[in-house]
């Protein structure tokens, strides 16, 4: 397998209704990969409509015009198929994996909700899933140890008003107050073939889904006019770090060090990529050496660093540590703050760098193996980007970076002034 680029074949059209469609034809497999970005996510939210785009994720699965209720998972899964659907702060996907001779089959289905989703929402649908929603944010943020630390870290690294400050999940609030006709005119405004890219990969061939994309979606219209989402590039300094500290039942303190970097996708994105797993990733990484292995004041299995790929905003590096018994929060944030300036003084090795490497490599590829995994790919960059074949420039970007690019931005955008720092402690110790 090559090192680098995106050794498929991609052929692309955009129907008169404004819907690209991407294909890349493997006939490996009898496999078909079905995979619809929407440019809708929580950056798009107007004020008092947090968490609009996450809830639609869910009721899409609701029924539309020629699909009942819950059946649209029936089909896929009747069909051999799998399916699923996301939603994160710059867009909404919604895919399924079928048996080739089904490609029709969820073309039609993604159609129906797409452009007949509205007529059939109702108030009842609506309420269901807002407790499904309300459900969620208990069993995902609430009432897990450390579940809340992105609902806490967003509104730290962006200020009030930037499109990144509230999270996906969004506010029950406004949920709980918006009506019907609110929720039908969201989807109106943002599910419409002109803001979204289907990508088909796999065993079919582009002209036969470019026919299937026209019979199914083209008689949709499009939206004259969708807002822009609020440019969120420029982060206002704040001038001193951000700290917040949480006492919580949580069964030991744990640290988060945070930074805003660059949007994902360019090419200071790309050095922040390979420095975050040069700092965190993994056994060799500078943080499990030092900390885990070394210090020994952090749990071996819970210590890293990751890169959070925002692609309208600089984007956030965040390192985390969780302590072992008898070393507390103070000591732990510390240590794990030391770590990172360090890279700024402390020179990347070529072993660093190789291994860094090896692992993106590994990631690549790993996500290019599967149809749903290069379907997925080619829908953001033709959504982020505006081409889905600079899809193939990624990997290429990570390998060329330089432990002298790494030091440089490292002292760029991890100076200690402009750090988020976010602690937990355990609820009746004294820390």
């Amino acid at each position: 397998m090559p090192d680098s680029g995106y050794p498929w074949p991609i052929e692309t059209t955009r129907l008169d209704n404004g819907l690209r469609v991407v294909v890349s034809e493997d006939r490996t497999a009898p496999a078909v990969a079905v995979n619809i970005w929407y440019d809708v996510g929580s950056r798009h939210e107007p004020a008092g409509q947090t968490g609009f785009a996450h809830l639609f994720e869910h009721l899409m699965f609701e029924g539309s015009v020629n699909v009942a209720k819950t059946e649209h998972m029936k089909l896929v899964q009747g069909a051999g198929g799998s399916l699923n659907a996301t939603t994160n702060p710059d867009r909404t996907n919604y895919f399924e994996t079928v048996p080739a001779e089904h490609l029709e089959l969820a073309l039609w289905l993604e159609a129906d909700r797409m452009g007949g989703l509205v007529p059939a929402l109702t108030q009842e649908t609506l309420d269901n899933q807002r407790d499904v929603v309300k459900n969620e944010r208990r069993q995902r943020y609430e009432n897990v140890p450390y579940g809340d630390a992105w609902l806490r870290l967003l509104p730290l690294l962006y200020p009030p008003g930037h499109p990144y400050h509230h999270p996906t999940i969004g506010s029950m609030a406004d949920l709980n107050a918006a009506d019907l006709a609110t929720f039908q005119a969201f989807h109106a405004t943002y599910y419409a073939p002109n803001n979204a890219v289907l990508t088909v990969v796999g065993d079919a061939a582009a002209a036969d889904v470019f026919a299937l994309a026209d019979k199914y979606f083209g008689a949709i219209p499009p939206r004259p006019e969708i807002p822009a989402a609020p440019d969120g590039r420029t982060v206002p300094a704040a001038g001193q770090p951000a700290v917040e500290q949480v006492v919580a039942d949580v069964p030991a303190p744990r640290a988060y060090v945070a930074h805003r970097t660059h949007p994902f996708g360019g090419p200071g994105y790309d050095v922040v990529t390979v420095l975050a797993t040069v700092l965190g990733s993994g056994r060799g990484s500078r943080l499990y050496q030092r900390l885990a292995d070394g210090e020994r004041i952090a749990q071996p299995d819970l210590v890293g660093a990751y890169g959070v790929d925002l692609a309208h905003a600089p984007a956030p590096l965040i390192a985390t540590a969780t302590a072992r018994p008898g070393v507390d929060a103070e000591r732990l944030a510390a240590g794990l703050a030391e770590v990172v300036d360090e890279l700024t003084t402390v020179a990347v090795t070529a072993a660093e760098l190789d291994r860094a490497k090896a692992l993106l490599s590994t990631a690549w590829w790993r996500q290019m193996s599967t149809v749903d995994g290069r379907a997925d790919t080619l829908g953001r960059y033709a959504t982020q980007f505006g081409d889905p074949a600079a899809a193939g420039e990624r990997l290429p970007a990570w390998l060329a970076v330089t432990a002298e690019q790494i030091a440089e931005a490292a002292a760029e955008v991890l100076a200690p002034a402009d750090r988020v720092t976010l602690t937990y402690l355990p609820e009746g110790k004294d820390q």
